[in-house]
């Protein structure tokens, strides 16, 4: 039985990583406070990020702890199919980097509700606003927090809430007094550490077992086939296929978490660049960190692993396998993803609070007040992050788990306003308004049915048992159908107020005249060996 336990060297090892995320955030708060205190340094580091810091820090915000845990988790007991949706984030980064990005970078807007205002009306912009902030607090705060509590107590020893409590504590200060800067350069030192840990587990779990070939025989060949019939409960290759594409696109296109680090570039070629970067750093998770979940299964099959349950396969695999100081690297990759999540979420909720909330409310507000409320903002979010923590405990799992359904149910009203709003300029206010209404409605019963199961029979019971992909699917066709029906029932909006917010061939070429054309060449380029990859990777592991 293969065990270990974190020596002195490991936590020398973590303390150099302290140093330096230490020492990146000192040198990003003093860039904002010896320069011009103004909300674009605070919130969008000046518009002046570079397109590689971009594609880190979109890599670092999306890989959180619960991610890590979840995709080795989900390998051990699954087998790849969950790399499909890490294997797709890839594609619609390419969506954000081509196709939503020259409007964003173009408007100069400072949130995506702010984005909806302009296209649609104010109502859009406060809907989108209030949503998204309830969903980081009940969501992104509290995963991050409860995942970051079992890496602490798994690897390291730490009792569960006193780990939690340091890590929120000390990601809270450099977020902050240093905002996005901070945020996107210490992503940078993360997404480095987190790839070379995550690389070490993999590379000494194949040797361990003795290479690919023993892997897949152990495991079996369904274990590698990311393609599950229609009828599977978990991962139906139609929802794969047709559900998932809907929540990405919110995600990655229009999610302020996300799309922040590209409105933070230098402009439309250097946020591009970045999102083609993290398409390509995309596909490292699913050799990365579902791989070893798989490796985790063979070693505990064939005796040489304790595995107690799938979500400990990742820690279970550094605690056993990596020698002393490595350990000690893979926990403070663990711990990068921690706080890369968990700053990128501090600094966009308090964003929107302050952009979309506080200075709505306050027209005229001046540069360094706006700073200050963000920052106040900020404490206030790791204040309700340390409260969580406790009430995490009073949580049941079955709840925990459908809090993060919620994702999957506002997304798809979200989805068709932006999406279908950039190709038709005929969509108006009513229609928007309408469709996440409905949305909203509908996800919100399917919720209270979902946890109402066992209770309900017949139809109830049956929309209740849908796999949420699936739901993702009629509720943006049902949404998409109000959008456009309601739109068309009142009058079209003014030119005045779609102008340069939808495409066109003329507005597409007027949007791409800061753009340089030879960068756009070597994009294209880069993009078509992009999607050539992931198609690759899937035909590869089709069955």
């Amino acid at each position: 039985m293969l065990t270990a336990r974190i020596t002195a060297l490991d936590w020398t090892v973590v303390a150099l990583y302290f140093t330096g995320v230490f020492a990146i955030a000192v040198w990003a708060i003093r860039r904002v406070q010896h320069g011009e205190r103004t909300s674009s340094s605070y919130f969008l580091a000046g518009r002046n990020v570079g397109w590689f810091v971009v594609g880190a820090s979109l890599f670092a915000s999306n890989i959180g702890s619960e991610h890590l845990v979840g995709l080795a988790g989900t390998g051990a007991q699954s087998g790849l199919v969950l790399g499909q949706f890490e294997l797709q984030a890839s594609l619609i980064l390419l969506i954000l980097g081509w196709l939503f990005v020259p409007f964003y970078v173009k408007s100069g807007i400072f949130t995506m509700p702010e984005f909806l205002e302009r296209r649609y009306s104010p109502a859009a912009r406060w809907y989108l606003s209030v949503i998204s902030v309830i969903g980081y607090v009940l969501t992104k705060i509290s995963v991050t927090i409860y995942a970051g509590g079992v890496v602490f107590e798994t690897l390291m020893g730490i009792n569960f809430w006193t780990g939690a409590l340091v890590v929120v504590v000390i990601t809270g200060v450099y977020t902050v007094l240093g905002g996005l800067r901070a945020v996107v350069y210490t992503d940078l030192l993360q997404a480095i550490v987190l790839i070379v840990g995550a690389s070490t587990v993999t590379i000494l779990g194949l040797a361990e077992l003795g290479g690919w070939r023993v892997m897949v025989e152990t495991a079996g060949p369904g274990f590698f086939d990311m393609w599950k019939p229609m009828s599977d409960p978990d991962f139906p290759w139609t929802g794969i296929a047709f559900g998932a594409p809907i929540i990405a696109v919110w995600y990655w296109c229009t999610d302020q978490f996300i799309v922040q680090r590209a409105l933070s570039a230098r402009g439309i070629d250097d946020a591009r660049r970045g999102t083609i970067l993290a398409g390509f750093m995309k596909q490292l998770p699913l050799f990365l960190f579902v791989v070893p979940g798989v490796i985790a299964y063979c070693l505990s099959q064939s005796g040489k692993l304790e595995l107690a349950s799938s979500d400990q396969a990742l820690p279970a695999l550094v605690v056993a396998l990596l020698p002393a100081g490595f350990r000690g690297l893979v926990v403070a990759g663990l711990l990068a993803a921690l706080m890369s999540s968990l700053s990128s979420v501090f600094n966009s909720c308090s964003t929107l609070i302050t952009i979309d909330i506080y200075k709505k409310l306050h027209p005229g507000v001046s540069e360094r007040r706006l700073v200050l409320v963000g920052q106040t903002a900020t404490v206030g979010l790791v204040g309700l992050g340390l409260l969580w923590i406790p009430l995490m405990q009073n949580i049941s799992g079955t709840l925990y788990q459908y809090l993060q359904s919620v994702q999957g149910y506002i997304s798809p009203p979200i989805t068709a306003v932006f999406l279908l709003g950039l190709f038709w300029k005929r969509l108006n206010a009513q229609g928007a308004i309408a469709s996440l209404a409905v949305g909203f409605v509908l996800g919100m019963g399917r919720l209270v049915a979902e946890l109402n199961k066992d209770s309900l029979s017949g139809f109830l019971y049956t929309f209740a048992d849908i796999n949420f992909m699936h739901v993702a699917i009629f509720l943006f066709l049902i949404c998409a159908a109000v959008l456009v029906a309601v739109s068309l029932w009142f009058p079209p909006p003014s030119e005045q107020r779609v102008a340069g917010l939808t495409w066109s061939r003329a507005g597409n070429a007027e949007l791409l005249a800061d753009s340089d054309p030879a960068k756009r060449r070597l994009d294209r380029t880069l993009s078509i060996v992009l999607v050539l990859i992931v198609a690759a990777v899937m035909v590869y592991f089709s069955g």
